[in-house]
């Protein structure tokens, strides 16, 4: 591996300020909803999102991630039933009564029709390690690290283009990469429902912590 001079531009202070403040608006406005609209969405869209994503910093540049798009109704079908499955077990038994408490102010049940109706499914999956052509593994370094700032730079990309998301989470997920066949190197990390909201989308009045709780200057 070679080096090459770094493409990097640097904008006056007055510059900065103003493009910290515009993408801090922009992505303040980002929401997780659970009522998606069916409309069509261009795959076009997707690719240059998952790219952005892919161009995330990862441990030793391993880029332990796969982002399998799904957007075969029946595959989404088959997704919602095993994903219901899971949920309704965690509501009913798994959950803790605090958790469940915790869950109540947004309304959620074991109910996931967002996963058939949202054009496009992405299934966030981290690589534990590598296969080489010969069967053997090589390992890959600060796994859950490295697809997590992957996935926010996908969240964020998705929301600059003009589109919704939800994180998904059902436990456990080992049924992604049954149904979608994935290898035995693969365990699904997140699953992002995408596409426009439905008209009649509504989401909670959250309040986010201030700078002072969540920041520290030493």
């Amino acid at each position: 591996m070679g080096f090459k001079q770094l493409d990097f531009q640097e904008f006056t202070g007055e510059d900065m300020q103003s493009r910290s403040e515009t993408f801090l608006n922009e992505m303040s406005k980002r929401r997780s909803i659970r009522t998606f609209s069916d409309r069509s969405v261009p795959i076009k869209i997707i690719y240059n999102c998952i790219q952005t994503a892919a161009s995330a910093p990862s441990g030793a540049n391993k880029q332990p991630w796969q982002f399998v798009v799904v957007k075969d109704p029946a595959v989404k079908a088959k997704i919602r039933q095993a994903a219901e499955l899971e949920e309704k077990e965690f509501y009913r038994h798994r959950a803790t009564k605090e958790w469940l408490e915790d869950l109540n102010q947004f309304g959620t049940d074991w109910h996931k029709p967002f996963l058939d109706i949202a054009p496009y499914l992405i299934v966030v999956f981290k690589q534990a390690y590598d296969i080489n052509d010969d069967g053997s593994q090589r390992k890959n370094y600060y796994v859950n690290e490295s697809v997590g700032i992957s996935s926010g730079f996908l969240l964020a990309a998705l929301h600059h283009a003009g589109l919704a998301t939800l994180t998904h989470t059902p436990s456990p997920m080992n049924f992604l990469g049954e149904i979608l066949n994935r290898p035995p190197n693969e365990k699904a990390f997140l699953l992002i429902p995408v596409g426009y909201p439905a008209a009649d989308t509504t989401v909670p009045e959250l309040i986010k912590k201030p700078l002072e709780e969540v920041s520290t200057i030493v």
